[in-house]
């Protein structure tokens, strides 16, 4: 695909089901969402791209600085932090919502593990909910208590089915971010986890997080229609973040069996219809 933006290049290969949903939003809205999306791709990864922690604290502290400069009308030249500030001043985002993705991001960092699920949801909420709400307010949807609890529900639940998805992955980097007493009661020891080859009892566990991303979806489901149609691309990872649990669901709650699987097609179309049938 040519003729992108960086942002939108960068989020295509990066964050490819966001670039899908920013499809449907209106052509003045898209660069923005681009942009937006571009930075939460900047930050989310610097857990994975730095060697120790003060490496990392130091990469999230550069967005902190530059976030003043451009919230002080300030042009920074950066491929990212520009068309930023073009957002910020088109949108007026809210200076916390930025403070708290990048919060968020330091429990990467430390490598820390979420002891029970009330801490797995907490860090969900953290690194998902912001960004949904920010993107909802680029989608002109105005912001009060109704936009603000449809943040919270798709930000969480598309966090948490991206954790079971990326199970896996994880593995792999030694990294876990399912809670600690959930595995314990489970069955499941880190350490087969780590090497590939999970106790069956992982499946329990996923399944149980899995059916609270669910509920979590169901409920956009009837808050969803307040919105505008214009303003409802954020919300169409709700629709994706289904898929993802059903095929979980047909590989028997069993990320490892998921990761082996071509990916879905045809996920455009799907959100189309359901945009078109007003059923997010």
């Amino acid at each position: 695909m040519t003729g992108l933006s960086y942002p939108a290049d960068q989020v295509r290969r990066y964050d490819h089901d966001r670039f899908v949903t920013a499809i449907f939003a209106t052509a003045s809205m898209r660069e923005h969402l681009f942009a937006l999306y571009a930075f939460n791709i900047e930050i989310a990864k610097t857990g994975e791209v730095v060697s120790e922690p003060l490496i990392g604290q130091i990469r999230l502290q550069w967005w902190r600085d530059t976030l003043d400069r451009l919230y002080a009308g300030e042009k920074v030249a950066h491929a990212v932090a520009q068309p930023l500030g073009e957002a910020i001043s088109a949108t007026g985002l809210d200076r916390a919502d930025f403070d708290s993705l990048i919060d968020a991001r330091e429990f990467d960092l430390d490598r820390a593990t979420p002891q029970n699920f009330v801490a797995l949801s907490s860090y969900a909420e953290g690194t998902g909910a912001a960004l949904v709400r920010m993107a909802l307010r680029i989608s002109a949807v105005s912001s009060n208590a109704t936009s603000d609890e449809i943040a919270r529900l798709v930000g969480t639940g598309w966090a948490l089915t991206g954790l079971l998805r990326a199970v896996p992955f994880h593995a792999r980097q030694r990294r876990l971010y399912l809670p600690v007493d959930m595995l314990e009661m489970a069955g499941v020891r880190v350490s087969r986890l780590f090497d590939m080859t999970p106790e069956p009892g992982l499946r329990e566990v996923v399944k149980d997080i899995a059916d609270h991303a669910s509920g979590l979806f169901d409920k956009v489901r009837d808050l969803s229609r307040s919105l505008p149609k214009a303003g409802r691309s954020p919300v169409l990872l709700a629709s994706l973040g289904r898929l993802y649990l059903s095929d979980l669901m047909v590989s028997h709650w069993d990320p490892f069996v998921l990761e082996a699987k071509p990916p879905r097609r045809f996920a455009a179309a799907r959100l189309a219809l359901n945009l078109a049938l007003n059923r997010l």
